[in-house]
């Protein structure tokens, strides 16, 4: 089942979020305005073939695990803006705003 885009407030920063459960897991993303923070389900790999800053975090349930997950890979343009493997989600989405 889709659950409907939501509207994140975090700090100073206006989020967008889309959860699609998966079978007992669920497909998550959130996105900023320079770039998105997502599970393991995104593919990186097409992400940055795309051009997209993109963070991915893996073993998380929701939007707040998402933000303290650990950031296991990213795309050329996130690392460009100062995202790192090793950072929490919040502080890679707070260097893509």
């Amino acid at each position: 089942m889709f659950n409907a885009m939501e509207k994140l407030k975090i700090e100073n920063m206006d989020l967008e979020a889309a959860k699609i459960d998966m079978y007992g897991a669920a497909l998550m993303i959130i996105k900023n305005a320079k770039g998105f923070l997502a599970c393991g389900y995104i593919k990186i790999e097409t992400a940055e073939k795309l051009g997209h800053a993109g963070a991915i975090v893996t073993g998380v349930k929701n939007f707040d695990d998402m933000l303290n997950a650990k950031v296991c890979a990213l795309t050329s343009k996130a690392a460009a803006c100062g995202v790192k493997e090793g950072m929490s989600g919040l502080e890679a989405l707070r260097l893509l705003k």
